[in-house]
């Protein structure tokens, strides 16, 4: 949801103040441009050289700089028109009384006057301080007004104490960021995405079954990019040992006919990403107690699960995307394509199991995005390919 959103990255002067620069370099890699502004104790914390190099701009500290030019002074208002985000992180509790009561006597309390943008704000301060009552009155007001406010985790803290006040991981940031840029403008504002996650098992008896080392990752980070997008998601997932994203609609299934049948229940879907990865083969019969060990060889017969995707290709409504995912050891492009084309997809996403660092139960992947007329690659974290994956998809779509 970040890809080509324009993002002040506000920064106060607190110790969380070196945390920033993380948090810059993942706001550019979700595609993202950033203009930093600071408060002048927070040059105390990091320098303005860093700052002003990651990003690629000048930074913006005082109003009436010493040396400027004619349109210097006016910045807070060309920067709050340019913005599509404005996030304060960390936000000390000086600046928050000072957002709080309109008071604009630095650059940085200025330009949240002038934008027109949502604003995060991510508190950070010592423990005693932030349970404040002062501090509680001012995040209330703020709250009310309309503003966003990620509340600090609770840990060690720099005055060597332990409780609520540190900056939440970048991860929960960039997240958050993201969320409310998505309830704005997502290319999926109200549509109904279907994915499906994670492995089936094909019971052989009650203790031994047919399954795969999926560990429902992509599949995952598929749903909560579409949800980011502005989609109405649900996820219909399979046994995994990672924990269910809390705000999606989940549904949990075990095998491939199970799944099938849930599949159709939503088959109606505006988009459906077949993540899974499904049992190709069921055993032909299935016992009810353990089966005991034997001195002479034993043979398991084997039958087709249904074939999910050939299926909805086959039962595709109009107006309809459907994405499915290719897991191959050898050719992987051309057997995706050519299952892109025999299962009457919109897209396949493929991957390589000999790729490093790739494939199962990794927090890596490497992928190809390919349809009738694009063949694209990317490599990163699965939470990050998704969103990649998603915006490729469906800011291409809205622009045409």
């Amino acid at each position: 949801m970040l890809s080509g959103k324009r993002i002040i990255l506000g920064v106060t002067g607190g110790i969380a103040a070196y945390k920033a620069v993380f948090l810059l370099r993942e706001f550019q890699k979700a595609g993202a441009e950033v203009r930093v502004v600071m408060t002048p104790s927070a040059t105390r914390f990091v320098g303005l050289e860093t700052f002003t190099s990651l990003s690629g701009h000048q930074v913006a500290v005082e109003i009436f700089p010493e040396e400027s030019s004619a349109n210097e002074w006016t910045r807070h208002i060309n920067w709050g028109e340019w913005a599509d985000l404005f996030v304060i992180a960390p936000c000390t509790a000086n600046t928050l009384a000072k957002i709080s009561n309109g008071i604009s006597d630095n650059m940085l309390s200025s330009t949240v006057l002038a934008a027109r943008c949502p604003l995060l704000i991510c508190p950070t301060m010592d423990g005693e301080m932030y349970e404040s009552p002062a501090v509680n009155k001012n995040l209330n007001d703020l709250q009310d007004k309309g503003y966003h406010i990620l509340e600090p985790e609770s840990g060690y803290l720099a005055s060597g104490l332990e409780g609520k006040g540190r900056l939440p991981e970048v991860e929960t940031i960039l997240k958050t960021a993201s969320d409310i840029i998505g309830s704005i403008e997502g290319p999926l504002q109200g549509k109904k995405v279907v994915v499906t996650a994670g492995p089936t098992r094909e019971f052989i008896d009650p203790v031994r079954f047919l399954s795969n080392p999926s560990s429902g990752k992509m599949g995952f980070a598929m749903a909560e990019a579409a949800r980011n997008a502005g989609a109405d998601v649900t996820v219909i997932h399979g046994p995994v040992s990672i924990p269910v994203p809390e705000d999606l609609h989940t549904i949990s299934i075990t095998s491939a006919a199970e799944l099938f049948e849930r599949v159709k229940e939503y088959a109606q879907a505006d988009i459906i990403i077949m993540a899974a990865a499904v049992s190709d083969f069921t055993p032909k019969k299935t016992y009810t107690q353990k089966i005991k060990k034997q001195l002479d060889n034993s043979s398991l017969e084997l039958k087709r699960t249904q074939d999910i995707l050939s299926w909805l290709g086959n039962h595709k409504q109009e107006g309809q995307i459907l994405i499915g995912f290719a897991m191959e050891t050898e050719a992987l492009v051309k057997n995706a394509t050519s299952k892109l084309e025999q299962k009457n997809l919109d897209w396949i996403i493929a991957n390589s199991l000999n790729q490093e660092d790739a494939g199962f139960e990794s927090d890596f992947n490497t992928v190809h995005l390919i349809n009738a007329d694009d063949n694209i690659k990317f490599k990163d974290r699965k939470k990050d390919l998704a969103i990649q994956i998603i915006n490729s998809i469906f800011r291409q779509r809205k622009n045409h």
